[in-house]
This record gives structure tokens, sequence and C-alpha cells, in this order.
């Protein structure tokens, strides 16, 4: 019996028969739906640093206690590194409002949920600080300029660097120096900083917003957390839509404090900036170095938000970098340009026919990786199901193995880019054509169409047909 099933146990008294994985996102965090029977359900939760659960543990207590709406913990291992939480559920605000995010309209009952969220905010900014001891927080009890070099040099190691833009590193510092000084001078010593305030990190009970995922939060400015969910970089809001979302947060926060609404947006503009550079250095960390495909997919929008924020004169090198950064790619015409097929397989059914005639190319062998296959649950997934997908991640093989792949590919994309040829095919198989080659064939796609925006990329997931 792992520590999960002995603390369900003792809190319930009865043996868990149902244990379901649940999305683990970003995090190394693992997390679990736990039941017995058709019995009621809570959330196991397996982390890797006790002090972080410590964080959670503590921020979710004095939540509760001020009245604010966040899981309450109901078991904790004695070593502090797991703990069973309140389930609220399934409906998480990300996906409720996904069609909204796709169409970058949303429909009147959307917009009422977001403006629901965005009130609550200054609750836990406030009613979240008084009376909280912040030395429980992880990894430190505020923000401050540490805060800011760590994130600014996310940014330029983890996504400037892997992005190919040449900079001086020596005046791009002398512009954070500046930079991190007016956002010191924004104040923000007496407020609770959530630090990842975002829809995904927003469950509805009953049509209400609860929150989540708060172990990170520690003193700070509230212009942050404002910055956080008003420019998530998926959620595709108008300006009109932002405008409105940020007036229903300025109403709530005059019942806290007083409010010069010039002051608060030209300090909420730095924040803003300061955010969509952070979130591209952890797009950078977990697409561009770690293959996390969702992340990878997610810079493009988090570049239009650094993009549509304009100019920023006071910081000259930054603002040139930045610049550089968001230029729009010129979109090739299809004629003469490298043609990248991509074909998953199965070996039972043999190997792919070459298309173009000239005999070259790849054939990656994807079966030493585990298998999917191997587990009844799996029967009915592909390598593009999230159920897969998660289970390749976490075992990590897969990532390992097409870290080589990504080597070698691009060695050969950038060789015959120089030579003007107009063909590469790379074949993935594996023993049903199903699980493995599928998700690295999908994972190549995303890869390519990223490093070498001037190829044309086809995918066939050929036992799929």
């Amino acid at each position: 019996m792992d520590v999960l099933d002995s603390l369900f146990l003792s809190l319930t008294s009865q043996e868990c028969t149902r244990r379901t994985p649940l999305s683990k996102g970003g995090s190394r965090r693992r997390y679990f739906r736990l039941a017995a029977g058709q019995g009621p359900s809570c959330i196991g939760v397996i982390g890797t640093d006790k002090d972080e659960n410590a964080a959670f543990i503590a921020i979710s207590s004095h939540f509760r206690e001020q009245g604010l709406p966040v899981p309450k913990v109901l078991a904790v291992s004695d070593d502090g590194l797991a703990y069973l939480q309140e389930d609220l559920g399934d409906d998480n605000l990300y996906d409720v409002i996904a069609p909204g995010r796709r169409k970058g309209e949303y429909s009147p009952q959307e917009r009422d949920l977001l403006k629901r969220t965005v009130s609550l905010l200054p609750e836990l900014q406030f009613r979240g600080a008084e009376g909280f001891d912040f030395s429980v927080c992880y990894p430190q009890s505020a923000f401050d300029g540490r805060n800011i070099d760590f994130d600014l040099n996310y940014f330029k190691y983890c996504f400037l660097k892997e992005s190919g833009v040449e900079f001086n590193e020596i005046i791009l510092q002398d512009d954070f120096e500046k930079f991190k000084a007016d956002l010191l001078a924004c104040g923000g010593t007496d407020t609770f900083m959530y630090r990842d305030f975002q829809s995904r990190n927003v469950m509805l009970v009953d049509g209400q917003p609860y929150f989540i995922d708060f172990q990170g939060g520690r003193k700070g400015p509230i212009y942050y957390d404002v910055a956080s969910f008003l420019w998530q970089a998926s959620s595709r809001f108008s300006p009109s839509l932002r405008e409105e979302l940020l007036d229903v947060y300025l109403a709530s926060l005059r019942r806290f404090a007083s409010v010069d609404d010039a002051e608060f947006r030209s300090r909420l503009r730095l924040f803003v900036l300061f955010r969509c550079l952070q979130v591209l250095g952890a797009y950078g960390f977990r697409g561009l170095i770690e293959r996390k495909e969702y992340f990878v997919q997610s810079i493009p929008a988090a570049l239009d938000n650094l993009r549509a924020l304009g100019d920023f004169p006071q910081y000259p090198y930054l603002d040139q970098v930045i610049k550089e950064l968001c230029k729009p790619k010129e979109k090739p015409l299809e004629d003469g340009l490298l043609h990248i097929d991509i074909i998953s397989f199965s070996y039972k059914k043999g190997l792919p026919q070459d298309s173009s005639g000239n005999g070259g190319g790849y054939i990656f062998d994807c079966r030493a990786v585990h298998n999917p296959g191997k587990y009844a649950r799996f029967a009915n997934s592909t390598g593009k199901d999230a159920d897969v997908i998660q289970f390749l991640e976490e075992d990590g093989e897969v990532l390992v193995f097409l870290d080589s792949v990504y080597k070698l590919v691009d060695a050969h994309v950038q060789r015959f880019l120089e030579r003007g040829f107009t063909h590469l095919q790379l074949c993935f198989g594996c023993t049903g054509g199903q699980h493995r080659s599928v998700y690295c064939a999908c994972a190549v796609e995303k890869h390519l169409k990223d490093r070498f925006p001037q190829t044309v990329v086809k995918v066939t997931h050929r036992e799929m047909e």
C-alpha cells in the first residue's frame, strides 16, 4: 500500500479502489483522484519538496480561515511529501471558456465567469495577507530583486538564447537593472501575490470560482497577478474585454485601497512586460529545452502579447531585442521549399514507401521506448491523446530518444536547406503504429515547424488513415 492509499484509508476507513491520474501540466507534482467504490472522492498529491507542500497547506488553511474559496487539506503524510485535499471536480475555467479562447470572442456566460474570477482577486491579495505568516512561503517569503533577476535570466537563457536572436548580454543587462529598479519602486509589501493566477488554476464549483496551485505565493505587488490573468498567452482577450475585466478588478480593489487609475495602469504595464518575459522563459524551458509540445504551441500567442505592448523607450536595448524577437516571420512561397514528410507506421505492416523517389531519409525505430500498448487502459488511445502523452513524458524514455532525433534531424534539415534540396522523409515505427510512433511523429512535426518555418512539414499516420 503506498502513501496515498494509506492516507485515504486513515481518512475514510475505506480502502481506495479507484485511482485516476490527473494532468500535472508543467509541474513535477503528481495528482490523483482517489475514491472507494462509488463513494466521495478526494485528490491525492505527491510532491518532490516538503517545503513546497508545507507552503500550500499553510496558505490553504489560512485562506479558508479568511473565508476564501480554496480546497481544504484533509490529511498529510508524516514526511510531508504527500497529502489529500478536497476534490473540486473537473470544471476548470480554462476548459469551460475554451470556445471563447478558440474564437477570440467570449459569450456572455464566459465573460461573466471571467468577471467573477477577477473580482475575487483583491480578496485573495488583501484578505489573504491579513494575519498571514509569510515566512512559510516557498521558496521565499517576498517578491524582491532576486525574483526579478531569476525571471529575467530565465527569459534570457531559456528563450532568448534558444530563439537564435543575436544580442549583447552586457548592454541588455544594463536595461534589466533599470527595469528591476522600476518594478521594485512599485511597492507592494503588504499584499499576497498568487504568482500563478491564471484560468488553469481556477476550478468552478456550482459556477463559483475556487482557486488552486497557489503554493508559489508570497508577499508581493498586486500588479503581477493582474498581468498574469489578463495577459495569459492563450486567452486571446480582445483589448475591449481586457479593459472590461480590468475595470471589474479596479472596482473590487477600491474596497481595499484607494486607486489612482493612471498610476495603476502605468505600473501594471511594467508588470505585463515582466510577466510576458517570464512566461516566455517558462515556455522556452518546458518547450524548447524539455520538448513538451503544449508549451511549444503556446509560444506564438505569448509573442503576440509581447508584440502588442508597444514601445518601451526607457529600456532602449531591451526594446530593440524585443522588436527583433517579435518580427513576424515571412511566409515563403511553396515552390522550391524543402518538403519534409513524416510518417508513423507499424513494423508488422512493413516499411513505408519512399514517395520522392530519391531513396533517402530516416527510419527511426521507437520500439525500445516503454510501450503504452502493453496496458489495457491505452487500448483505444493513440499517441495524440493526452493519457498516452502523459504516460510517455512522465516515463521519460521517449524524451531521451527524441533528444537524439532532434539533433540528427536538425543538422540534416539545415544542410538540405543550404544545398537547396526539396524533399526529406522521416519515418517512425513501433509495434502497432498507434502509440510511440504517432507521438514521436507529432513531436518532430511541431519541433521542425518551430525551428524551420521556411520548410513545409506534412505528417501521415499510416495505420490511422
